[in-house]
């Protein structure tokens, strides 16, 4: 029985998934996204969002201990030197899953996991919604009221 086994396994033994998700978080640090199966996406989620807060702390500790989680120095310097200060104000939630259908193949549901501050389009998008003014039909609105209002105050 299962019974308060919270990891998935994924079908592999420990050394086999072990290396998975250590390959798996090297290549979502490295391109900032990657298209997987929503279950393995949900598990490198679990595996590399507390490597990205060890990478806050820029010691020779930190480095060590995302280095034998990770095994690649490029994505421990890459990790360090652009993630991390580009997430240095963000409390967590350092991914996103977005389910993106099924696989032709087998009909796995597959998923695209990226990083937050990495996807531009969506960073992009959400600026120049806060820089929008009211609609013309509101504002003709509120220069009729204000004359209005004004005008008794003026007498």
């Amino acid at each position: 029985m299962r019974h308060n086994k919270a990891i998935n396994h994924l079908g592999r033994k420990s050394g086999h998934r072990k290396a998975l998700l250590a390959n798996m978080a090297t290549s979502l640090i490295q391109h900032k996204r990657i298209v997987t199966t929503v279950a393995k996406a949900k598990a490198l989620q679990v595996y590399v969002e507390p490597l990205i807060t060890k990478s806050k702390d820029d010691s020779t500790n930190s480095r060590r201990v995302v280095f034998s989680y990770l095994k690649n120095k490029e994505a421990v310097t890459e990790l360090f030197r652009t993630i991390a200060p580009k997430i240095a104000d963000r409390p967590g939630g350092y991914t996103r899953v977005l389910k993106t259908g099924f696989r032709h193949g087998d009909g796995a549901d597959m998923a695209l996991i990226e990083l937050v501050d990495f996807n531009e389009a969506a960073l992009a998008s959400a600026a120049p919604k806060a820089a929008k003014k009211t609609t013309r039909r509101s504002s003709k609105k509120a220069a009729e009221a204000a004359p209005a209002a004004e005008a008794p105050a003026a007498e």
